[in-house]
């Protein structure tokens, strides 16, 4: 056996390998340790192999796991290579010693690593007819990360139930689970979902990284003139703000900004979400559970009993959620929450589909805001190009001149997208007089956004076109996301 080998088959049974790691590097072992602990057990490793000619290295943390993770890589590229050659492999034999199976436990763990660290949002696993693959989540676009042998599928969708606790034997009705990992400093929640489809079970993990430092109102996007807006309603005593636009527009993370704002430690905050993404300090949270009758209309009717200040509702959307937290509102309580609506003026037309009293809704709106998540331009290779004839005609059609503007070509850094991280685009509708006379007539969403432009109102797709003459985002960004207006 090589001293390589027989060094990492000692290493590999030690049950905390996070704070050491040894390399052969010029022939000689080098160990590199980042506490007493790490020393300690680098100490004994090389007493128990006989070592004399080693170098004790102190090195960070961030260092050690980074080399674990590439131990990990040579791990499952080994394990790929073996599967590539056995796809004439029964799968029941796969799934039967999968529970024992360090690849398959190691494939499975290296798969959600490589997506925390490329700040993936979701992992989807999915069968196709002759192969299993692997997609990233990355800054909401989907990319496949890998293509897998059909014949593992299985035994990968048997490793995730037993992590997430749920029936190993059940392969025909949908289950939902939960993950909690550790994975170096980071705390990671994931929410498991498993389906089954015609090409075998498919399962889709959404993370949440507990420990990620959360977006203050200060780095979400929003201009400066805007949140200066926004701020001056967030302090007022009782009213709705409302936070709007689609699945996966950055609702949630504005609405927990604002949380992170307001005076917690003065105040008397309660939410109630579907669900608890991440956690507040001086922030009663409750998570929705329809099974004991915890819903948003009855939470907000709970909170009215316990003296609040401030009553955040993770989403109005239906009817009885809405009739809450307007009477939350009117009855001198500031509320927060999300409806989804395209933009800022059908808010009000959305609150009286729900059959809520437009005299309700023009007393008890403060403001709406409307937002979309465009990706930013990799700065690695960020480039200047010139536009093409229908973007720019698109943009003189709205009274905008785009002659050029700034795109990624793609490089490894931003897995050849071309882009890197998100930004999101605003707009802003205060509710004034002549807007609340507009929503007491019923008036089209049309007329609002008309009404609301005299004083100031700007698109979502006017901040987008800002954002690209800053070298921010894409032309095709803004008209892909902000197209509806």
């Amino acid at each position: 056996m090589e001293l390589q080998e027989k060094i990492l088959s000692i290493y590999n049974q030690f049950p905390n390998r996070t704070d050491f790691i040894v390399e052969i590097e010029e022939q000689k072992p080098v160990f590199y340790f980042c506490n007493s602990d790490g020393l300690k057990k680098s100490h004994l490793l090389a007493f128990y192999l006989g070592l004399k000619d080693c170098q004790f290295i102190p090195t960070d943390k961030k260092f050690i796991l980074d080399k674990l993770e590439q131990l990990q890589d040579q791990d499952i590229q080994g394990f790929e290579k073996n599967i590539d050659n056995e796809e004439d492999q029964d799968t029941s034999d796969i799934l039967a010693s999968s529970y024992e199976d360090p690849p398959i436990i190691k494939l499975v763990n290296q798969i959600i690593i490589n997506a925390v660290r490329n700040n993936a949002s979701d992992i989807h696993f999915e069968g196709q007819n002759n192969n299993f693959i692997v997609r990233f989540r990355i800054d909401g676009q989907l990319t496949t990360y890998k293509r897998f042998p059909k014949n593992i599928q299985e035994a990968v969708l048997a490793r995730l139930k037993i992590i997430s606790d749920l029936n190993i034997a059940e392969t025909r009705k949908p289950q939902d689970g939960r993950i909690h990992l550790k994975i170096g400093n980071r705390d990671i929640d994931i929410r498991v979902s498993i389906i089954p489809s015609v090409n075998g079970e498919k399962a889709v993990l959404r993370i949440l990284e507990k420990t990620r430092q959360m977006f203050n109102l200060d780095n979400i996007g929003m201009p400066p003139e805007m949140l200066t807006i926004y701020r001056h309603y967030l302090f007022k005593p009782n009213g709705i703000i409302l936070v709007t636009g689609p699945t996966g527009s950055g609702k949630t993370t504005t609405l927990y900004a604002s949380l992170l704002e307001m005076d917690r430690e003065n105040k008397n905050v309660l939410t109630i979400e579907d669900p608890v993404e991440y956690h507040i300090d001086n922030v009663t949270q409750v998570q929705v559970n329809p099974s004991i009758n915890i819903t948003f209309a009855n939470a907000i009717r709970s909170f009215l009993r316990q003296d609040p200040d401030i009553i955040m509702v993770g989403e109005i959307r239906d009817q009885e959620t809405a009739k809450a937290a307007v009477e939350a509102a009117l009855t001198g309580h500031l509320v927060i929450s999300t409806l989804h609506t395209n933009d800022a003026p059908t808010a009000a037309a959305r609150l009286i589909d729900m059959e809520v009293e437009p005299f309700l809704i023009s007393s008890s709106l403060l403001v709406v805001v409307g937002q979309r998540l465009v990706r930013k331009i990799c700065p690695k290779c960020k480039t200047r190009i010139k536009a093409q004839d229908h973007i720019r005609n698109f943009f003189e059609n709205a009274g905008l001149e785009l002659d050029e503007y700034e795109k990624g070509q793609g490089c490894k850094d931003c897995f050849y997208t071309g882009y890197k991280g998100r930004i999101g685009v605003f707009e802003i509708m205060p509710i004034n007089d002549p807007i609340r006379r507009l929503i007491n007539k019923k008036a089209s969403a049309f007329d609002i956004k008309k009404e609301a432009t005299k004083y100031g109102y700007k698109t979502m797709f006017e901040h987008g076109y800002e954002l690209i003459k800053q070298g921010i985002t894409t032309a095709e960004e803004v008209i892909a996301t902000t197209k509806s207006d």
